[in-house]
């Protein structure tokens, strides 16, 4: 119903974050206070009655103030002005450049990052915009996430980034270490099992009967019984 409101207006909406996904009918305090302000591309409705809906971010935006009303919420928003530069001595361009650098890295361990992806975030100059495109691409919680959504200093964003990015890392090469013992260990398995198999063709090749004892093995059972003297 928002959205068949603001589709007659100006196409614009306010998407926030729930705490609680499993909350059908969230009220204020159940919805995070820093969301983005969007634009509606194109909404299309389902014969099931259903609802998709593209939608561009514009900008970050806090809610100042909900209004329930009758069909849908509606919020006063503020804006959300971020600090591009960083603090006396913080070199922002020294820390985009260990951001991007440390993200090559991770996209070696994680094979969802593409290299279309990597090219994108190359070719990217605004700092802000490298640091969300990074973010929309990591595997965090939507709690980190809205962490970094809240944080208004690109410097301090970027350095938060640079911190999840490691945690990450360490994450993907305990996966990885992990991954290749198993390997070795079906591979030494399957190798002793190939040489088990290996030895039992060569000895019945040398004359080893059915149930393992070789001919000398037998001949020494037939000696024994026969009650030869010495």
């Amino acid at each position: 119903k928002a959205l068949n409101e603001v589709m007659k207006a100006n196409k614009k909406i306010v998407l926030v974050t729930q705490k609680n996904a499993e909350i059908d009918d969230p009220n204020e305090k159940d919805l995070y206070s820093y969301g983005c302000e969007s634009k509606i591309l194109q909404l299309l409705k389902l014969p099931d009655g259903t609802v998709k809906v593209l939608v561009e971010g514009v900008s970050r935006a806090k809610v100042i103030k909900l209004y329930n009303n009758k069909d849908f919420l509606s919020a006063s928003i503020s804006e959300f002005k971020e600090e591009s530069k960083g603090k006396d001595g913080d070199n922002l361009s020294g820390m985009l450049r260990a951001v991007k650098t440390q993200f090559v890295q991770y996209a070696k361990l994680n094979k969802k990052i593409t290299s279309e992806i990597l090219q994108i975030i190359d070719e990217i100059d605004d700092p802000s915009k490298i640091s969300d495109t990074i973010c929309s691409n990591l595997d965090l919680k939507m709690s980190s996430k809205q962490e970094l959504l809240e944080i208004n200093s690109v410097f301090s964003r970027l350095e938060r980034i640079l911190r999840f990015i490691e945690e990450e890392q360490g994450v993907l090469q305990a996966e990885k270490r992990i991954r290749n013992r198993v390997k070795r260990q079906m591979e030494k398995t399957q190798r002793d099992y190939y040489l088990n198999e290996q030895m039992k063709a060569i000895q019945k090749e040398l004359g080893d009967s059915e149930d393992g004892k070789s001919e000398i093995d037998e001949l020494q059972d037939l000696i024994k019984k026969s009650k030869l003297p010495k």
